[in-house]
């Protein structure tokens, strides 16, 4: 059976997602795995290649010519063209970069679309840099979900041994309890029961976590958002022939006797879930997009500009973003 053509988009140029490309191309586990096609600057690759100590020999392809549609056979590099070679500084926020960082996920996504490739992993964006360069996205789901017309979606953070999904994404605190629905609970619980479907649990268990402490001691905590938001979603969930337990208090919800009887959890927050998840599965954990028309993935750690460019970043989140890329486009 051939193997897939992935497309990896380069992230933000002035943080990690050059070199992570570069020993992605390289690397032996990767090439057993599926064709990689890099979305970025090949300019910005070469400097990279030059400040890390990394081969780099994949062949490059301009944008245009592989909007053509050739056929995908060996690893390439889609020479975007994004960002001047000279505008980048490693570790730096800037705003040619974050521009840069959008065209490679849209390009990567239109290409997934059209079916030039399976799947999409994402390398790091920066969020700032994003803001400068006017891109009205705070992330890689909202942006995703626009380019491709997703009325529902959801992040579910995924590992061999954890899975969570979030109900709100990258938002203030302040701003979670205005956004939480009985409609958006309840579709993150779907989204995730259709996500663990799909890697083979016929019957998925999950776990909806409250939103206040202890699940609001019937609202003695908070707005009494348990009773009023969070048991109706658990309760339409039932009605469809879900297996759900909740809402949980958060505190409780991931000690080691729960997690062993639960295939995943629905979080109200991104610390919720972002907190116990990267504590148990940093480095083998991925980012998942669900209710796109594509599959795409991501690693689950930012920009780390304090490295970038210095040859010290390890790959290990990027190749499980494209094994699970493959596994979940299968």
């Amino acid at each position: 059976m051939p193997k897939p053509a992935i497309a990896i988009t380069m992230g933000d140029p002035a943080g990690v997602g050059p070199e992570l490309c570069l020993r992605a191309l390289a690397a032996p586990a990767v090439r057993r795995l599926c064709i990689p096609v890099v979305f970025g600057d090949a300019a910005v690759l070469r400097r990279a290649a030059a400040a890390c100590g990394l081969p780099f020999s994949t062949p490059a392809i301009a944008l245009h010519d592989w909007q053509t549609g050739p056929r995908v056979t060996r690893p390439l590099i889609v020479d975007c063209r994004a960002v001047a070679p000279d505008a980048v500084r490693p570790g730096l926020v800037r705003k040619a970069c974050g521009w840069a960082s959008f065209v490679y996920v849209r390009e990567a996504a239109n290409s997934t679309l059209r079916r030039q490739v399976r799947a999409m992993a994402t390398a790091p964006i920066h969020k700032e840099a994003l803001s400068r360069a006017g891109v009205p996205y705070p992330g890689h789901t909202e942006m995703l979900a626009a380019l491709t017309g997703a009325r529902k979606v959801c992040m579910l953070m995924a590992s061999d041994t954890l899975k969570v999904g979030l109900v709100t994404l990258h938002v203030g605190y302040t701003q979670v309890r205005r956004l939480l629905t009985t409609r958006r609970v309840l579709d993150t619980i779907e989204l995730t029961a259709g996500a663990l479907r799909r890697l083979g649990r016929r019957r998925p268990r999950i776990v909806v976590c409250a939103l206040n402490p202890h699940a609001g001691e019937h609202g003695l905590f908070g707005d009494d958002e348990e009773r009023r938001i969070i048991v109706p979603a658990v309760r339409a969930a039932r009605r469809k022939g879900l297996v759900v337990e909740g809402p949980l208090p958060p505190d409780t919800a991931f000690l080691p006797a729960q997690r062993r009887r639960t295939d995943a959890y629905v979080v109200m927050y991104h610390d919720q879930g972002l907190i116990p998840f990267k504590l148990l599965a940093f480095e083998k954990g991925v980012n998942v997009t669900l209710g796109l028309p594509i599959v795409r993935t991501s690693v689950d750690h930012g920009t780390a500009f304090d490295i970038a460019w210095k040859g010290m970043a390890s790959p290990t989140s990027l190749i499980e973003s494209l094994r699970w890329a493959v596994r979940l486009s299968a």
